[in-house]
């Protein structure tokens, strides 16, 4: 399962602007920890709609949908402990940039994928242009260090994530149901640290923050199921690859919504992933 069928690479594409736009919504959120869990309330609230109606996965798979919920929430901590001391600008794309080297790195060992030199080019441009993003205002200062370790170690678990997911998906011989349980057994610790550690807030938060989450999480729901589908028909490393093209469609979001600036360094960060993504696709 080495190559990665252009129909596919679209989808993931898609996914990726489901993800960058979900992400500018947690950004603008009133509550940020409140959002993520309400993100996760969402995945909950259809996966056990889905249960009754698909397969259970396989035996086999279940050690992987353990490891999932561990991987999953250590990144949505490691993610807002980043958020919590650094800049979305920087601490996004050192996140997002990380990962898909380590799921090149390591999915040939995981799942047998060995990458063709094309397809290593393709990942390391668009892993370029990430850090070029991330490095946009020069050296990060000292204040900023803590938040860009937390940034490499939210890499590292949507690494560990991607790596997991992709196994345990095959492994499951039920691409609904694998989801379903995935996204079931995720959310209960996050609604469960949601109510210790945010309680009091809630209250202000369903009155006027809850609809942006609640769309938030709808798009966090269809941009993953679109990439477990994708990781069930293709290589793990070039689709985790294309995913990270969602820092563009964020940049992008950033400039013409949040008016943020867009300067050279952020054009040549985006053609660098253009040429990465045209080196996976061809």
């Amino acid at each position: 399962m080495n190559s990665l069928d252009w129909q596919v690479a679209v989808l993931v594409i898609l996914a990726a602007l489901l993800h960058a736009s979900w992400n500018a919504l947690v950004k603008t959120g009133q509550d940020r920890v409140l959002t993520v869990v309400t993100v996760s309330a969402v995945g909950l609230v259809f996966s056990l709609c889905a249960l009754p109606f698909f397969p259970a996965p396989a035996r086999e798979s279940w050690p992987y949908l353990a490891l999932g919920v561990v991987t999953h929430g250590g990144f949505k901590a490691f993610l807002l402990l980043a958020y919590a001391r650094g800049e979305l600008s920087r601490v996004y794309p050192m996140a997002r940039g990380v990962a898909p080297l380590l799921v090149a790195l390591f999915s040939e060992g995981v799942a047998g994928e060995v990458l063709s030199g094309t397809e290593w080019v393709g990942v390391a441009l668009i892993s370029a242009g990430l850090a070029a993003l991330t490095l946009e205002g020069g050296v990060p200062r000292r204040e900023e260090r803590a938040a860009l370790v937390y940034a490499v170690m939210t890499g590292v678990f949507i690494a560990s994530y991607t790596l997991v997911d992709g196994v345990g998906i095959r492994l499951s011989g039920s691409l609904f149901g694998y989801t379903a349980w995935l996204f079931t057994l995720d959310a209960l610790p996050m609604l469960a640290a949601g109510w210790v550690l945010r309680r009091r807030a809630l209250r202000a938060f369903l009155a006027s923050g809850v609809v942006p989450a609640l769309a938030a999480g709808s798009l966090s729901l269809a941009a993953y199921v679109v990439v477990l589908w994708a990781l069930s028909r293709g290589a793990m490393a070039p689709i985790a690859a294309l995913r990270e093209t969602g820092v563009i469609f964020a940049t992008l979001i950033g400039t013409l919504i949040l008016k943020e600036r867009f300067g050279r360094q952020r054009i040549l960060a985006a053609l660098l992933v253009v040429g990465g993504v045209s080196a996976l696709s061809f």
